[in-house]
């Protein structure tokens, strides 16, 4: 572990402690210079804007790295950097550091990369040297294979720089996407992040946002007031509530900065540190072998009544500990992070509670990016399916459902790492093939003997195939249990060899665990490529 460096003691008597240690007038001048210039980089803009930032219930740059990080692990880079410009009299306001805050420490002892802006120093603003000092950290991050993660506060680009700090911006994001796919990057949105500034994270795997100081957005109340006579207030233009249940584009909110950094650095501990690491493994009392029977009675026997698939998720993964991003935005899918064994594994589940489980756009766009993300870093993937198919309407229809639910499939289809999948209920018409069937090349398909796999719903199927042939609803009935035991039956896939087989729902842990732990060397490539066309 780094350590940070300390502050060496004043020398009381100059004279004698130079003589005793044999240090001459001049370095001891320098040494003074040194942390007077390390001082003054740790006071930002000053006491005013700090106390002025702590009244809005925010932290400090700094003081947010030392929630982030384990205590004493930041070294930092580039203290001493100041800006170049000389325009409207900014040679006069130079702060060493220059408004962002740049280096490396540890979380739970694994190294990570972090930039913090710090708003109290001329808003946070972007310069051309601000943008360097992010690059380097992104570079670095790049060579040595660690994650980076960037708290961002600032007021966009430094107006004073025009072109510069645009550029810088630029550079940002070119390395946003080269470093997409090879290590972890997460944005935490702590303060404004408007205009250009809001692509940087964009580029990220998950963005985090604090409820009532944070807000993203391409351009702002005033500018839409002026264009399209809308009046909004920030909040609901891009606040985090407003990004993480409406436009799914953040992840996670939470209340406070504090809240939002103790939970990165949770979720920090699910995540592999490149694509080359593999995933992180950590131990664990819970037994692989743990036969959950509470399982055996989570799916009613009425098969339009819902049960909360959350449930079944706590009570299979490694001591109930299971990280869930994007809870609050397409609340129909089930996507997170548990672990199995000790090690990291992603969950997607359809969601019976909301909207009977069905898939949407939203929720297919939700779930195509989460896999893809654990396909980049070689996360297994674990499915639970109850899906009656995807949703109907002109709504969805008019807005692309076809090429977004072809994401979903996309993402699947494409994916290498170690696939399982249960299906608990329904998994009906084409949502059957998307969640991650056998035919997409999942390694190990299960289902529980509550399974339901067809073309659609018995009910709705007998109503097709046998219309105007009953005479009453009981004869009705006898024509759909008859379908449900010929078609629908689980065993009827198995016996295709679409299954490998239908388990008891008590199993379901330890089965996972076994079949996982086989998977665990699995190698498969697709064909060569340049890259794919996904169905954007």
């Amino acid at each position: 572990m780094i350590l940070a460096k300390k502050k060496p003691p004043v020398e009381e008597n100059n004279a004698v402690e130079i003589h005793k240690h044999g240090i001459s007038m001049k370095t001891n001048s320098i040494i003074s210079q040194l942390e007077q210039k390390r001082d003054r980089a740790r006071d930002g803009g000053g006491i005013k804007r700090i106390e002025a930032q702590h009244a809005k219930g925010k932290l400090t740059a700094r003081e947010r790295l030392e929630v982030l990080l384990d205590p004493d692990s930041f070294e930092e880079y580039d203290m001493f950097v100041e800006h170049r410009c000389t325009n409207f009299n900014m040679e006069d306001n130079k702060v060493p550091g220059d408004g962002c805050v740049t280096g490396h420490g540890t979380i739970n002892g694994r190294t990570v990369f972090v930039y913090s802006q710090d708003f109290t120093v001329l808003g946070g603003s972007l310069s051309e040297t601000n943008a360097e000092k992010i690059c380097k950290i992104l570079d670095m991050a790049m060579k040595v294979g660690a994650p980076v993660i960037g708290l961002l506060d600032s007021g966009g680009a430094r107006i004073q720089e025009g072109v510069d700090s645009l550029g810088g911006f630029a550079e940002i994001f070119q390395r946003n996407v080269l470093a997409s796919g090879v290590i972890p990057q997460i944005s935490v949105i702590m303060g404004p992040c408007a205009g250009g500034a809001v692509y940087s994270p964009a580029l990220t795997d998950f963005i985090v946002m604090v409820r009532g100081t944070s807000y993203m957005f391409v351009t702002g109340p005033d500018v839409v007031k002026t264009v399209t006579h809308e009046i909004v207030t920030q909040e609901d233009l891009g606040g985090a509530d407003t990004h993480t249940s409406k436009t799914g584009v953040a992840d996670l909110a939470y209340n406070n900065d504090i809240e939002a950094l103790l939970q990165v650095r949770r979720m920090f501990n699910f995540l592999p540190l490149s694509n080359r690491s593999g995933v992180p493994v950590r131990p664990t009392y819970d037994p692989a072998d743990r036969v959950e029977m509470s399982l055996n009675t989570l799916v009613p026997e009425n098969a339009n009544k819902p049960y909360n698939m959350k449930e079944l998720l706590e009570r299979v993964v490694d001591e109930g500990d299971f990280f869930e991003t994007q809870p609050d935005y397409a609340k129909n899918i089930i996507v997170g992070f548990g672990r199995m064994e000790g090690h990291t594994v992603g969950f997607v589940a359809n969601q019976p509670t909301q909207m009977a489980g069905c898939l949407d756009i939203d929720s297919s766009r939700k779930a195509a990016r989460f896999i893809r993300f654990c396909d980049a870093f070689s996360i297994p993937l674990v499915t639970f399916v109850d899906v009656p198919g995807f949703m109907p309407g002109t709504h969805q229809e008019h807005n692309g459902i076809i090429k977004h639910g072809a994401k979903l499939l996309f993402a699947y289809a494409e994916a290498t790492v170690p696939k399982i999948t249960v299906i608990t209920r329904k998994a009906y018409g084409g949502a059957y093939d998307v969640m991650s069937s056998k035919h997409l090349r999942g390694d190990i398909n299960y289902a529980w003997p509550s399974a339901e796999i067809a073309v659609m719903g018995p009910k709705g199927a007998v109503e097709i195939v046998f219309r105007g042939k009953y005479a009453n609803d009981e004869e009705q009935q006898k024509l759909i249990d008859d379908y449900r035991e010929k078609f629908a039956s689980p065993f009827v896939a198995a016996s295709r060899g679409f299954l490998d087989d239908v388990i008891r729902p008590q199993n379901t842990r330890w089965r996972i665990c076994r079949s996982l732990s086989i998977l665990r060397h699995k190698q498969v490539t697709n064909p060569w490529k340049k890259h794919d066309n996904l169905p954007l």
